[in-house]
């Protein structure tokens, strides 16, 4: 009983702690996408890293928010790259 109550006492509290500085102000976690642009916590986006596209979803590590791949790919379209059909054949 004692050990169910230590575990879920530390996951409450690692679930619910803020990241704080000197001061006690609360430092506001994300992550930057290769334009620069804020990634929420816990958003998942399409990252292109040296020639490889994968999904990767922000999350925190050692208070130091990381960009962690799930091992999926990018769901990605070729619709601009297709020529239109041409027909095949006398139609007549």
């Amino acid at each position: 009983m004692f050990r169910a109550a230590m575990i879920l006492a530390l996951v409450a509290s690692t679930a619910t702690a803020d990241v704080t500085g000197p001061g006690g102000k609360v430092i506001d976690c994300y992550c930057t996408d290769t334009q620069g642009a804020r990634v929420e916590l816990g958003e998942t986006i399409c990252l292109f890293v040296d020639g490889r596209a994968f999904m990767a979803r922000c999350e925190m590590s050692l208070n130091v928010p990381i960009w962690r791949d799930t091992g999926e790919g990018c769901v990605s379209s070729l619709l601009d790259r297709l020529k239109p059909l041409e027909p095949v054949g006398d139609a007549g």
